[in-house]
């Protein structure tokens, strides 16, 4: 069962922004024919949306296990998960990162949740996760963990 679903879509920005291929690729073309220019154009341009449409990754939390992007892990070994937004997320993307997290990071997205590993054997010692909804992602992660969470590290 499906407990937290969310897809990272791209922001609407940047499919605006990618828009800017259309005018590059009729001036470009435009001297030597500008049908090939506007063709062109619009093939690059759909090229770009598709790619940002199937980059997309999905976050998905069922009953037993957590898919973020083409990472998979059950979900007993996860252990706390703490919601990031504003300038706590820029820290824990930057300054305060441990370079062995697993990271599924978009620019586009504000906030992050960690969640720490309880595997041993696992050099990651957290997952950090981009995410539109923080707090209802952690949540989601902790509900179900319960008891057998460690104490939540202070930040």
């Amino acid at each position: 069962m499906i407990v937290y679903r969310e897809r990272l879509w791209a922001a609407p920005w940047l499919f605006v922004a990618t828009a800017l291929v259309i005018p590059a690729s009729i001036i470009v073309f435009a001297p030597i024919n500008m049908l090939v220019g506007i063709i062109c154009a619009i093939v690059l341009y759909a090229a770009c949306v598709i790619g940002l449409v199937v980059g997309s990754p999905t976050i998905e939390l069922t009953d037993d296990e957590l898919h973020a992007g083409k990472a998979q892990i059950e979900r007993h070994y996860l252990g706390a998960a703490e919601a990031f937004d504003g300038s706590e997320a820029s820290l824990q993307r930057g300054r305060l990162l441990d370079a062995r997290a697993w990271l599924l990071i978009r620019g586009w997205t504000t906030g992050v949740v960690r969640i720490s590993i309880l595997d041993e054997n696992d050099p990651a010692p957290y997952w950090l996760l981009s995410t539109r909804h923080p707090t209802e992602f952690a949540r989601a992660v902790n509900d179900r963990a319960g008891d057998n969470l460690p104490p939540a590290p202070l930040s």
